[in-house]
């Protein structure tokens, strides 16, 4: 059977390498998916840059000090302009709440092995140096559906690396990443037709 291409609204905080990775799979076509709008939490990020240049519309909303539920609202007011099938947290380093029309539509990709390693605070390199610290052999990203906690809903899709005796937290990042860079694509694919469990 042909897989749906799926409507992505991608939200982002930081650099897009994410984002890039999702366009260059799907101008590659590895993944039927279409990038329909960007919200960033930051103007001056590269993740806003690398959407403008690919013709996508962005909508900067900064959180600016606003109450959860407001700053949730505007998030995904933007995001039914588009009316996504998935909206898709590619480096968004920010709790929401998600209303009930988005309930098991917004996906996150963590860098760890969910449910270790999760939570506020847990992003970036503070995620990989508490794998080193806590001398762990293995580690990994996670793809999960996201509700009202951070880090918390339903595994849809895991990756694991090896966690080297001579890691630093960069060298672990880079391969976690490397990780990433498929678990996400194919999470979105798994939902576009329809056979994760």
């Amino acid at each position: 059977m042909p897989v749906k291409q799926l409507r992505l609204a991608v939200l982002l905080s930081g650099s897009g390498r994410t984002l890039d990775n999702l366009l260059e799979w799907i101008a590659t076509g590895r993944l039927a998916a279409r990038v329909e709008m960007v919200v960033s939490s930051r103007a001056d990020v590269r993740g806003v840059a690398i959407a403008l240049r690919a013709g996508i519309p962005v909508h900067i909303l900064p959180s600016a000090e606003k109450p959860l539920a407001a700053w949730s609202g505007e998030i995904f007011a933007a995001c039914r302009e588009s009316r996504p099938d998935l909206v898709v947290m590619a480096g968004f380093l920010h709790l929401l709440e998600i209303p009930v029309d988005f309930a098991g539509r917004v996906i996150n990709i963590h860098p760890a092995l969910l449910p270790a390693f999760g939570g506020q605070g847990f992003h970036g390199s503070r995620v990989h140096r508490a794998v080193l610290d806590r001398g762990c052999t293995v580690s990994g990203c996670t793809v999960h559906l996201v509700d009202n906690e951070y880090d918390h809903g339903r595994i849809l899709v895991q990756k694991t690396v090896p966690v080297l005796r001579d890691d630093t937290a960069d060298s672990l990042a880079a391969r976690v990443f490397a990780a990433e860079c498929t678990a996400l694509p194919e999470a979105i694919q798994r939902i576009a037709a329809g056979t994760l469990p």
